[in-house]
């Protein structure tokens, strides 16, 4: 395998903000859009703890070598969700654990009881392919985050949000290195592995946040991101990422997602 899990767990950090000065952000203030669009980034954030609790009760707990990337992947994204409330803070926006805990209490019974017994039950059914559509799934929403922070670099233009946030991606862009290697060879040795992560892709995956967003939220961030020629382009760019894949060419993944919520995306 390519990735280095070695070296990702002596190396894994919280992002450094050290040398930020979060009072740039009182001299010159973020746009209400971005500051919008923030919350639904923290949100994503903070809530990668449940994702993991979900996780944990799949196929996936039994490879330690997932568990590991696992254990270091939500140290990092928590730390990802930390800064962005520090953002926020400045502002005087809502952010941190009342915030958090609001979310997590919105999922119900259904979010936080049901949704992972019923993944547990499915993945159990599915057996050990279940960790290909696993990484191919954690390797279509890290593509996703890494673009959306990119996408809000270039709308925002602020220079101390860009260091942050490519910060951040720079952590992103190793978590997507160990998803898709993992996928890559998992899809590439099983065709049963192909079909079942086609279904479950085709079937059920949505933009990242948008089970745990009100609609609304999902629908101006797309909106905001991915809408223009711009955003139809990181569309385009992320459904060939997700094509070249083994088996899953031509599902227009992303883009079939997006204007599901409104947005205008162009054909290639």
């Amino acid at each position: 395998m390519s990735f280095n899990l070695d070296h990702y767990k002596q190396t894994a950090q919280a992002v450094k903000v050290d040398d930020i000065d979060f009072d740039d952000f009182r001299d010159q203030p973020l746009s209400a859009e971005a500051l919008r669009c923030l919350h639904y980034m923290t949100d994503v954030e903070t809530h990668t703890v449940c994702y993991l609790r979900d996780l944990l009760v799949t196929p996936s707990h039994q490879n330690p070598r997932i568990t590991a990337f696992l254990t270091m992947w939500n140290f990092e994204e928590f730390w990802h969700g930390d800064v962005i409330d520090r953002v926020l803070a400045v502002h005087a926006e809502v952010n941190g654990l009342p915030r958090h805990r609001s979310v997590r209490l919105a999922q119900g019974f259904r979010g936080n009881v049901i949704a992972p017994i019923s993944q547990c039950l499915t993945a159990a059914v599915l057996g050990e392919d279940f960790i290909a559509t696993h990484m191919t799934w954690g390797a279509v929403n890290e593509w996703s985050a890494h673009a959306a922070y990119g996408r809000l670099i270039e709308l925002e233009q602020h220079a101390t949000l860009t260091t942050i946030l490519q910060r951040i991606q720079q952590q992103e862009s190793r978590h997507l290195a160990f998803y898709m290697s993992e996928a890559r060879e998992r899809l590439a040795r099983s065709r049963k592995a192909q079909r079942i992560t086609r279904f479950a892709l085709r079937r059920f995956w949505a933009p990242v946040g948008s089970t745990i967003t009100p609609k609304a939220e999902t629908r101006f961030v797309l909106n905001h991101l991915l809408g223009g020629e711009g955003g139809n382009k990181m569309v385009q760019m992320l459904d060939q990422k997700v094509d070249k894949l083994p088996g899953q060419q031509g599902l227009s993944l992303v883009s079939k997602a997006v204007r599901a919520f409104g947005v205008q995306v162009a054909t290639a």
